[in-house]
């Protein structure tokens, strides 16, 4: 009975030895046995199954794929003494386990180097760039043929010209100028990106309050020339309408002249085929205008008492 109970212990210890000597490495880490704090051996990048001494090595494992970084939201001048508001981003990876370890102990470390390192290349840089070369990229560029004259009136001259950097070549600069600094950490970083830019509030009001006014402006001026131009067409219809006038005025006083000689065309027409009817005819007319209550004075051997003098007579 003793024996097995030595048995059952020994295998129970063989267990507990082979379980704590084995470890896996995944497919995606990569590790290092260190022995009293200090690391045994070389990199272990093979996945499956290895093993240590149980109870005074440990394993050590760090990521192999890509890591990022997001820094703090900054406040940064420009060179042209703009604040603005700068986000950005970066990719790293582990590349020396060993020196990483000696350097950072894990990714926490790794990241308070990266806020120190990146943070200050990305101030440095920023603050020494105008704000053009920051927001634009490399081939921006502006078709001044596609352009309204208003809108052209409205841009600066800085604001057509190409930038000669550009955001690409300045994510550039602030990778190199910070890998020189990652090699020593066991890091290598992949690239550096720019997220976002915006201008601070009290700076952003006042650029608000520009375009606001830049926009007022050009629309006093398209009002300016509209009640230019309606005040033109206005006076043009004015014009035009007195022209009408004119021409219906001299139309009708044609017409009337027309009108009249045509009339006095056919009074002498029919003057001419019995000038004693046509004469009859008139004064029986001017006598047909005369009311019941008129009373006229004239000679007694007038043409026009004539007639009334024939019928009167028996």
């Amino acid at each position: 009975m003793k024996n097995i109970t030595l048995y059952v212990l020994i295998l129970v210890l063989a267990l507990l030895v082979t379980t704590r000597a084995a470890f896996v490495i995944d497919q995606a880490e990569q590790g290092i046995i260190v022995q009293f704090g200090e690391p045994i051996g070389g990199v272990i990048a093979d996945p499956g199954l290895h093993w240590r001494l149980p109870f005074i090595q440990e394993v050590r494992r760090f990521d192999k794929r890509l890591l990022d970084w997001d820094g703090d939201v900054s406040q940064i001048p420009t060179l042209g003494r703009e604040f603005i508001i700068v986000d950005t981003t970066a990719r790293w990876r582990i590349s020396d386990p060993l020196q990483f370890l000696r350097s950072v102990r894990d990714e926490s470390g790794a990241r308070t180097r990266l806020d120190d390192i990146l943070d200050s290349v990305v101030r440095d840089i920023v603050s020494g760039t105008e704000l053009e070369e920051i927001v634009r990229s490399a081939d921006w560029q502006v078709d001044v043929s596609e352009l309204s004259e208003e809108e052209v009136t409205a841009l600066e001259n800085t604001d057509l010209e190409r930038p000669t950097k550009g955001r690409g070549l300045l994510e550039q600069d602030m990778l190199r100028a910070s890998s020189r600094q990652m090699a020593e950490l066991g890091i290598e970083l992949v690239d550096v990106r720019i997220k976002r830019i915006n201008y601070i509030d009290s700076v952003r009001e006042q650029v608000e309050s520009r375009m606001i006014a830049e926009r007022q402006s050009i629309a006093a001026r398209f009002r300016s020339e509209g009640q230019g131009s309606s005040q033109e067409i206005l006076g043009e219809m004015e014009r035009e309408l007195r022209r009408i006038s004119s021409e219906a005025e001299r139309r009708a006083q044609e017409i009337i002249g027309r009108a009249d000689a045509e009339a006095t065309r056919i009074y002498g027409e029919a003057y001419g085929q019995d000038p004693e009817f046509y004469s009859f005819f008139k004064t029986l007319e001017s006598y047909a205008m005369l009311g019941p209550n008129t009373t006229l004075m004239i000679d007694a051997n007038s043409d026009f008492f004539r007639y009334l003098e024939s019928i009167a007579r028996p």
